[in-house]
């Protein structure tokens, strides 16, 4: 066994005729988890419903409906591989997209953007209510920063594979990702056939013209030809473990015989025995004697771990719920005595006004928080300010404000700890 490879999240977006089902269902076919068998069954039954053409999409559709159904597919089908990572497709296409890209349950590294090169139909996609527009807006606003673009269905194109059409599509989505803050330099931009496969796992002998994509960016430039080259430039997520330890404690317990156990999940960092932290927002600092996780003894802890963990001289009164642990000599946490927050009102019976006091809930503290200063209503989609000092927010309402803890609470910024 080598080193396993590392595991990257795409999400596949675009207009709703652009060939996302095909083009992903090319990939997961060539590179993927479904077994040949599975294949040649869908292809018969593809083939008996004169359904030939939409051989790929058909294997996207086929495990869709099984899914929509209820039947729990195996969901190693929506995934493939790479040279150098595995990739898991988030749907797009499914109800809940946008309610789980809000929540960063399927946090994407990066968005692939298909586009239609047909005619009229790139133009379809990218009008004011095409839905192209939307998810590269969405997956931007929602901080999926990494961008590849595929120009789809270049067989299509009059004549065929037409650089001029190419180039012309390039241009205006360019213009347009530029806009919403995606910098074009860094985004591959790959001229396919998710049908017929042209550039999407070697270069198409139909499109002599296309010299390949390049990028560049401060990690390093990149250049290639094929969609799948493009995949293999994604930048890997830095994963939690490289961070500074947070463990926001569930409870304490004494136990007779060994003393005060915190008990909670690792976040971000390790937690080692040994370890000298920090509890905030209480500033109590120890040593860690002991860590365990089900009854066994650990020699570290990582994120996702729910774990006890034995600390020196600490009495249970010292430290509750809601504080959390840190490497007292790694970034410790510390309590925040106000914070800028983005809020958006989901429901909310009349206005909301400074002053209001609602309680708040992040990670495992239980606070409640004043709306200390509406600082500016944004637009919930792009993130722009739409006005400063507003005297109230309603249902519906971005915004920007300023909280203040009613306790000790502590709270991080989202970009450096997003579990806090």
């Amino acid at each position: 066994m080598g080193k396993e490879k590392t595991h990257i999240n795409i999400v596949v977006i675009g207009h709703v005729d652009s060939g996302k089902s095909t083009t992903t269902g090319h990939l997961i076919y060539k590179c993927g988890g479904i077994d040949k068998r599975t294949i040649e069954k869908f292809e018969k039954e593809a083939a008996e419903m004169g359904k030939g053409s939409f051989k790929y999409a058909w294997v996207l559709d086929k495990l869709k409906a099984e899914r929509e159904r209820g039947i729990t597919i195996d969901i190693s089908l929506w995934k493939f591989e790479t040279t150098k990572y595995y990739i898991t497709i988030i749907d797009a296409g499914h109800r809940d997209f946008i309610k789980n890209m809000i929540t960063g349950t399927s946090q994407a590294d990066c968005a692939v953007l298909i586009v239609a090169a047909g005619v009229g139909e790139f133009e379809a996609g990218i009008s004011k209510n095409g839905q192209t527009r939307e998810h590269a807006l969405l997956a931007y606003t929602l901080g999926v920063k990494q961008l590849i673009v595929g120009v789809n269905k270049m067989d299509s194109t009059e004549p065929a594979y037409s650089e001029k059409r190419y180039d012309e599509i390039v241009k205006e989505v360019s213009a347009y990702i530029k806009k919403i803050g995606y910098n074009p330099a860094t985004v591959p931009f790959v001229p396919i056939s998710g049908w017929h496969g042209d550039n999407m796992l070697e270069p198409s002998p139909n499109m002599p013209w296309f010299k390949g994509w390049k990028v560049e960016r401060k990690e390093g430039n990149a250049s290639g030809v094929s969609l799948l080259e493009a995949l293999d430039t994604i930048l890997p997520p830095t994963r939690p473990t490289d961070k500074p330890l947070r463990l926001p404690l569930q409870d304490v317990y004494k136990i007779g015989g060994i003393g005060t156990v915190p008990v909670g999940r690792v976040e971000t960092g390790i937690l080692r025995p040994g370890m000298v932290v920090t509890f905030a927002p209480v500033n109590i600092t120890t040593e860690v004697k002991s860590v365990e996780m089900h009854h066994e003894a650990l020699s570290e802890a990582l994120p996702g771990d729910n774990v006890g963990f034995n600390v020196k001289n600490v009495s249970v009164k010292d430290i509750r719920r809601g504080n959390v642990c840190g490497d007292s000599k790694s970034d410790p946490p510390q309590e925040a005595a106000q914070f800028t927050s983005q809020v958006i009102i989901l429901n909310h019976p009349g206005q909301i006004s400074a002053g209001y006091s609602p309680v708040i809930d992040c990670h495992t503290a239980h606070i409640a928080c004043k709306f200390a200063e509406l600082k500016e209503k944004i637009d919930r989609r792009s993130g722009k300010k739409l006005e400063d000092n507003p005297k109230s927010l309603k249902s519906g309402d971005a915004a920007i404000v300023e909280m203040v803890p009613g306790k000790p609470m502590c709270v991080e910024s989202f970009s450096q700890y997003p579990p806090l």
